[in-house]
């Protein structure tokens, strides 16, 4: 999948009101992720995503993941966006959606096992049908 089109999908998605607004979205999410999970599978996961995307997930190679949970996830993207934590849960998940269609099954599965149960409701379900695989 291609830069421009991982930020359409998540403007769509999300239903979001502009292409910068899922630049912004799109850019908290992955930086706090970088900042939760595993450094080297933050390298995995940007290994098959477009470059741009993938510079946000890297830089901390070989270092453990910090822990904390769902609503400090929510709080650190809301902050980084300047919006509302309603908000950024809205953003989060239209992001995880498209991470699901853009990398391969087993590299999804792998991202998501960073994560505790309390993390859930961020994770879609199945594959989204408006994003393309």
């Amino acid at each position: 999948m291609k830069y421009g089109e991982f930020i359409k999908h998540v403007e769509s998605v999300g239903q979001l009101n502009s292409r910068e607004e899922a630049e912004r979205a799109t850019r908290a999410t992955l930086e706090v992720i970088r900042e939760r999970i595993v450094g080297d599978e933050a390298k995995d996961l940007a290994s098959q995503l477009p470059k741009e995307l993938g510079e946000y997930l890297r830089g901390r190679e070989g270092q453990n993941g910090q822990h904390f949970d769902m609503q400090e996830f929510i709080s650190r993207v809301a902050e980084k966006e300047g919006i509302e934590p309603t908000n950024a849960v809205i953003h989060i998940r239209s992001v995880f959606a498209v991470l699901r269609n853009a990398v391969t099954p087993g590299e999804f599965e792998d991202f998501q096992a960073n994560f505790t149960n309390d993390y859930a409701e961020l994770f879609p379900t199945s594959p989204t049908s408006e994003v393309p695989a």
